[in-house]
């Protein structure tokens, strides 16, 4: 009997070509797609990329798919290279954070550039060894702070007020440079009549106590993270805080605050006195915080030369009904349950009164704003604006240029109020400050346009 051994090998043939066709595919999904194969290099961020000072640690970045399992950062000069830290992990990771410092000389560094390699590796088996990244990056050195110097200043400030500040800062890579108020308020530099001249206008928060002052600086920091600042000379006087005890009635907040926290679609809290904490306190801050971002983000970068601003005046026929500054308690059912500041002054007279605006200047908000009510804020230049809070009628739009003397709305009843009246505020990059000073004609001339004048004569005198 004969065998037909072709007939089983050609059998054989098709049986195994395609077992060994999907164990091919098979394979190639698993090299392709599982992470222990994926084929993305690690990721480098060099912080600053541009400069470094050679005293702060340089902040660098590694990152990846999968994990870093070494890296290698080499400084090159012209003197040769200099390994600053190499590492192999012994616990690879995703993401690494490295505070690379500057070699030691034995001498001042008097270099003025140097490249930055970078290397990272991962532990991928694409190419067996993992995935490498190298990077290379020119960093000049520099390390000279930014010249920084007060020009001229208003040399009076008083708790809830303003003073007016001229400096000099100067910098081949400057990268940032505004004002500190307390270490906790940042004041921008607007440019001001010639290169490296810079002025603004700061504020202290009337809600700052005055024990609490320490100092107001002019900061400056370059490209490589040098830092200078010069201090602001300044006499501080106290603010007399008027404290006043407000009972709330039931019916308003069931009226008025549950509208006021519906209108910003707020969440309206069942238990009245958590009500009107959220309205009087939580909702106030967020409408403060859109204040002060809409000030800041139309505040101007351009250089200028000139500033006018006339005092502003009460509005015609109005009496006071609440001032600035008042620190206002709040009672319901004879327990206190919040207290707030009030950071204008309320203007009544007749019910739906034209308010006519005292500067010119560009209308930069015009909204429904919580406890403001119907909001109109007006950007006068070099930081300063004015609000007109719980208007009725508004006949004006945001991007309009509005003259002194015309009227851009009528008093109202629109936010968290009882009656009708105007809440007129003054701004100074977003803080309301005493609108007395900028209704003073002599503060104003003497603590602003004056110092404005005396500036550019000692600038032009400064070679």
């Amino acid at each position: 009997m004969e065998r037909n051994f072709g007939d089983k090998r050609g059998k054989l043939g098709k049986l195994i070509i395609p077992v060994l066709a999907v164990a091919g595919v098979t394979l190639i999904g698993f090299v392709g797609f599982t992470p222990m194969f994926e084929r993305v290099s690690p990721t480098i961020a060099l912080q600053q990329n541009s400069a470094w000072n050679l005293k702060d640690p340089l902040e660098i970045t590694l990152s990846d798919n999968s994990n870093i399992t070494s890296y290698k950062v080499t400084f090159i000069d012209d003197q040769g290279e200099k390994i600053l830290e190499e590492k192999i992990l012994s616990t690879p990771q995703n993401n690494l954070l490295l505070k690379v410092a500057a070699p030691k000389f034995e001498t001042l560094y008097k270099g003025k550039s140097i490249k930055l390699q970078i290397e990272a590796t991962d532990d991928s088996k694409w190419l067996i060894f993992g995935n490498t990244t190298l990077e290379t990056y020119d960093i000049a050195i520099d390390t000279k702070a930014p010249i920084t110097q007060v020009i001229n200043n208003s040399r009076y400030i008083s708790r809830g007020g303003s003073a007016l500040v001229v400096a000099k800062v100067a910098d081949e890579n400057l990268k940032d440079t505004y004002i500190t108020f307390n270490d906790t308020q940042i004041f921008k530099l607007i440019p001001f009549y010639k290169e490296n001249y810079y002025a603004a206008i700061i504020a202290w928060d009337i809600t700052t106590p005055f024990e609490d002052f320490k100092k107001a600086e002019v900061v400056a920091i370059d490209k490589a993270g040098n830092k200078s600042t010069a201090k602001i000379p300044l006499y501080i006087t106290d603010f007399a805080v008027k404290d006043s005890n407000l009972n709330i009635p039931q019916s308003f907040i069931d009226t008025v605050s549950t509208n006021v926290l519906e209108k910003m679609n707020e969440e309206v809290p069942t238990d009245l006195a958590e009500r009107f904490v959220k309205q009087n306190r939580e909702l106030r801050a967020k409408n403060i915080a859109t204040i002060k971002k809409v000030s800041l983000d139309t505040l101007p970068k351009e250089l200028f030369s000139d500033f006018t601003i006339k005092p502003f005046e009460r509005l015609q026929g109005s009496m006071t009904a609440a001032g600035f500054g008042e620190r206002r308690h709040y009672y319901l059912d004879e327990k206190m349950i919040d207290e707030a500041w009030h950071l204008g002054l309320d203007w009544a007279s007749v019910a739906q009164d034209n308010i006519p605006i005292t500067n010119s200047g560009d209308v930069i908000f015009k909204d429904y704003l919580g406890i403001y009510g119907n909001a109109i804020i007006v950007n006068h230049g070099l930081g300063l604006g004015s609000i007109y809070a719980h208007t009725t009628n508004q006949f004006i739009n945001v991007g309009e240029k509005v003259t002194q003397g015309q009227k851009i709305a009528t008093t109202g009843v629109t936010g968290a109020v009882l009656g009708d009246h105007l809440h007129f505020g003054v701004l100074v990059q977003g803080i309301e400050v005493n609108p007395l000073e900028w209704m003073d004609p002599n503060w104003i001339k003497t603590r602003i346009t004056d110092i404005l004048t005396e500036s550019k004569t000692t600038i032009n005198q400064n070679p």
